[in-house]
């Protein structure tokens, strides 16, 4: 039923999966940051194959399209998290800041989230449905003037 703006179809069993609606492609890459065994193996396994590649780690050492940051309230500084996520982004770039849905264990307040992504250099973009406990909030840094 849906076309991709290279003409293409994706079907695989669904009409849009949660990589699609992230906006992942193939030859992207993307760093995987925070991951705990609590993540949603679904999630990343879909990314991967939207991908057509591993996710890459903090070690990766050059540029990447897009940073996936699960993110939970006992982790620590929201604000820290998200600087420390910019380090390898290209410009352009946006963080998917995945936090547990609110009512399951260490569920980050939207207020939070809204809060710390000034702080961090970033604008909240948009949200989007990728997991059964897990909240997905896109982040972007404001572009600057060349």
């Amino acid at each position: 039923m849906s076309s991709t703006a290279g003409g293409g179809s994706t079907q695989t069993g669904s009409v849009t999966g949660p990589a699609e609606r992230l906006g992942f492609k193939p030859g992207m890459v993307i760093q995987e940051l925070g991951w705990d065994n609590d993540v949603d193996d679904d999630l990343r396994v879909a990314i991967e194959d939207a991908i057509d590649a591993d996710m890459v780690d903090t070690d990766y050492g050059n540029v990447v399209d897009a940073v996936l940051l699960w993110w939970r309230s006992e982790d620590g500084d929201l604000v820290d998290g998200l600087v420390d996520s910019l380090t390898d982004l290209v410009g352009g770039g946006a963080i998917w800041l995945l936090t547990p849905k609110i009512g399951r264990p260490n569920a980050v307040d939207a207020a939070d989230i809204a809060e710390a992504a000034p702080i961090a250099g970033l604008s909240q973009t948009t949200t989007a449905a990728v997991s059964k406990d897990w909240a997905a909030t896109r982040l972007v840094a404001p572009k600057t003037p060349a």
